[in-house]
């Protein structure tokens, strides 16, 4: 049957555009017809086709999709390959184009598009997916109403640790007559004590695992509960058939009630200390989440009112008292005060904020009241944008995921193909089917793949969360990858290396005097950001110089800016620049080693003079030395590029043992350096921060971008670092190593438990109990061992 379906399409201006995308859309299969509206800025496809071919002929056309994402919770999922099972039935709802479950959060983030979601796709569709694949989808507002609804009589039943105390307190006497014998005291209980306290256990604490068990047969899968369920019902099946077969001869029946209770109780130990092991991998999240205050004082009506912190708008004045948490990203208007900073950009040092200075929402107000007026609110915070980077980071998977994946998919069919041969092979080889049950049970048991699924979400949340805290912010998993292979880290110089205040120390004039030097620099400098420009507009406002008339302004991209005055045209910039335009320079007027220097001509019809030089120096970071020493101390070649002169770069590479710089590289060649590095066989992380970096950055195996710097550049980068500190390089690339290494270890234990476990189950050297423990044991220590990534130092 036909259907029609609209999609929300950015970045088309003409009837042209309209025309490209309906003839890529009709190259789709099961395309019908296609036609786009301009004015709302939206296609409608008739027929049957992919989502996902629909988005690809879109792009593929030079045109944008777009897309919303949205995260939910997860309950029953035990093990990767439920989160697998997840994924594949989200992809089937039409609308979603991608679905990223982690296990270790039991989240899952949904990116769906936009005008689909707003006609036709609504959370019944996806809980019904998810639902249909036995498992369930909670949005965050239901998990707080049902929290609210939990009284407080009941919360002890509700809570985690109600199934395993109880179990507990019902396997106990069952266990003991286990031990006794090891002394030589005979404690068996009667058959029908043992059945009362094996039942309670096997079919009401156990009850979780029959229903994932069914919920996953009912959707033709298969997962870890499915495995507890079948192996435990097989022992205490067994010992209700011996139990009943019993002859009355030879003392009591020996029944199995003992294992099936031991191997529950233990898997919801296991599960239970887990799940604790596993809040500990958001540590860093939920320490993020916490700095947001839940009130401000604002002035509204003429005076000063406490009100919600969500409420506060753009541009209100704000006021802070010590020791409260500043409530928005602001500009500080009145006072000064020492703000701690710490947990945002991992800055130990308190920093002194005065009039003029900018303040982060979040951090802590210590010692002055300060006033400010709100800059960033809401999700525009710089706060919400970091929690955002890391929830985005922890949801993402690794590479190595992949594999993990596509293992899991296929693991639980074999295991209990290897569970049916291990019964079959020891009932038929040696006459004992009560063996070959249990041994084929302690295969069930201990095969169940939870540590393979936590292994790599575990490591990435832990990593990414240690990083966050010491204000290194990861944006995608990938990234984590990529910095482990890199090889040669590649430094813009302003702002990066050096100190980004460049001061203007040298104004040597020609054909006029230093005032009217710095009057004509000052005049054409004025509305410009760039670094030097700030410098001559300083040192003009400390000379009280008066500001001239410049007319006809404008930036010549990667070489300076001119002007007119008085009918004459004004040219200040680069060396290169006055090159090209034919001038000779005095370099020998150049009296400090080392500096960046702009010269400014005059320009009349073909007639063009140089009228001065001006040299500024840029200090170079304290930190950019250890940095630089760090890198290499770990085998990586360190370069550097500039715009700047050739002094400039030269002088800055020597005093820091640069492998390599480039000087005087224009913004649009940059990123051609990095591609010369990549050829060259290098695996290139670029560091910058500038509006000019960011093709760089793009360019580059591993962007990383200074949070001091420009939003086009943090958006352009994978790693984004809090503070201006280069140090933060080695850091991060030394944690992205740790916790690569970490999943690493995580799959090579997980891989290696069941790899030596499963067989010494099959042999019948492992009983159930024992099986059950090991099983625990496992998904533990995988958590725990990524748990030292919080522990790493730096």
């Amino acid at each position: 049957m036909q259907s029609s379906m609209q999609l929300a399409v950015q970045g088309m201006t003409c009837s042209s555009c309209a025309g490209r995308i309906e003839k890529a859309l009709l190259k789709v299969e099961n395309v019908e017809q296609a036609s786009v509206n301009l004015a709302t800025e939206t296609v409608t496809v008739e027929g049957n086709p992919s989502v996902n071919e629909l988005v690809k002929a879109i792009t593929g056309a030079g045109y944008q999709v777009s897309t919303e994402t949205r995260q939910y919770q997860l309950t029953g999922m035990t093990c990767a390959s439920c989160a697998g099972r997840v994924e594949k039935a989200l992809l089937n709802v039409a609308g979603v184009i991608t679905a990223n479950v982690n296990l270790a959060t039991e989240q899952v983030n949904i990116t769906l598009l936009s005008k689909m979601s707003e006609a036709s796709l609504n959370e019944s569709m996806l809980g019904e997916a998810v639902k249909n694949a036995g498992y369930q989808l909670v949005s965050q507002q239901s998990l707080a109403e049902q929290a609210e609804t939990h009284n407080q009589t009941m919360a002890f039943f509700r809570s985690d640790n109600w199934p395993v105390i109880g179990a507990s307190l019902l396997t106990l006497p069952l266990v003991l007559p286990m031990l006794g014998m090891l002394f030589g005291i005979n404690w068996v209980m009667p058959s029908l004590w043992q059945w009362l306290l094996a039942t309670p256990v096997q079919f009401y604490f156990g009850a979780r695992f029959y229903r994932a068990g069914f919920n996953a047969l009912k959707a033709g899968t298969s997962n870890m509960d499915l495995l507890v369920a079948i192996g435990t019902s097989a022992a205490y099946g067994l010992s209700l058939y011996l139990w009943y077969s019993f002859d009355g001869e030879h003392g009591a029946p020996h029944l199995y009630f003992e294992s099936s209770a031991a191997v529950l109780t233990l898997v919801l130990l296991g599960k239970l200390l887990e799940q604790r092991a596993k809040r500990h991998t958001t540590d860093a999240l939920r320490a993020l989440e916490s700095l947001k205050p839940t009130t401000a004082n604002v002035w509204r009506n003429e005076n000063w009112q406490s009100v919600a912190a969500i409420e506060l708008q753009r541009d209100e004045k704000v006021k802070v008292l010590p020791g409260e948490r500043i409530p928005v990203d602001g500009k500080v208007i009145k006072g000064d005060s020492h703000v701690d900073e710490a947990l945002i950009s991992g800055e130990s040092m308190p920093l002194l904020k005065s009039i003029g200075d900018k303040v982060t929402g979040g951090s802590i107000n210590l010692d002055g009241v300060l006033e400010l007026t709100a800059t960033a609110v809401g999700a525009e915070s710089t706060l919400a944008k970091i929690i955002h980077m890391v929830e985005q980071a922890q949801g993402a998977k690794a590479p190595v995921q992949a594999l993990v994946d596509k293992i899991s998919s296929v693991f639980v069919p074999l295991v209990l193909v290897i569970a049916l041969l291990t019964l079959l092979g020891w009932g038929m080889i040696s006459g004992d089917w009560t063996q070959g049950i249990l041994h084929a049970v302690a295969v069930l048991v201990i095969a169940c793949p939870c540590a393979l699924g936590l292994a790599t979400p575990a490591a990435i949340m832990a990593g990414t969360g240690t990083a966050a805290r010491h204000g290194i912010l990861v944006k995608d998993a990938r990234a984590l990858e990529q910095a482990k292979q890199t090889d040669m880290v590649v430094f813009d110089k302003t702002g990066t290396l050096t100190e980004g205040k460049p001061e203007l120390i040298q104004l040597t004039a020609f054909q006029i005097d230093e005032p009217a030097l710095l009057t004509l620099a000052y005049g054409l400098q004025q509305n410009s950001e760039h670094p030097l420009a700030k410098a001559v507009v300083k040192r003009a406002q400390q000379d009280a110089t008066k500001l001239p008339d410049i007319k006809h302004f404008k930036v010549i991209a990667g070489k300076g800016v001119q002007g007119e005055e008085n009918g004459k045209q004004l040219l200040l910039g680069s060396s290169r620049w006055m090159q090209e335009l034919g001038l000779t320079l005095p370099l020998q007027q150049i009296t400090t080693q080392g500096a960046t220097v702009s010269w400014l001509a005059s320009k009349q019809g073909e007639n063009i003079e140089l009228l001065g030089l001006l040299c500024f120096a840029d200090k170079i970071k304290e930190q950019a030395k250890h940095a630089v020493d760090a890198l290499k101390h770990r085998g990586i070649k360190v370069a550097m590029l500039t715009g700047d002169s050739a002094a400039s770069a030269q002088q800055v590479a020597s005093e820091l043992g640069l492998d390599d710089y480039q000087a005087e590289v224009l913004p649009q060649d940059k990123a051609a350096a990095i591609a010369s590095y990549q050829q060259q066989g290098y695996q290139v992380a670029m560091v910058g921060d500038g509006i000019n970096d960011a093709p760089a950055l793009a360019q580059a195996d591993l962007g990383i971008a200074m949070a001091t710097g420009t939003e086009v550049a943090i958006s352009a980068a994978a790693i984004t670092l809090m503070r201006g500190d280069p140090a933060l390089v080695s850091a991060a690339i030394s944690l992205a190593s740790a916790t690569y290494r970490n999943i690493q270890q995580n799959l090579f234990w997980a891989f290696a438990f069941n790899s030596v476990g499963i067989p010494l189950a099959a042999l019948g050297y492992l009983n159930p109990i024992i099986a059950g423990g090991a099983m625990a044991v496992s998904s533990v220590l995988v958590v725990t061992n990524a748990l030292r990534l919080q522990r790493k130092k730096f």
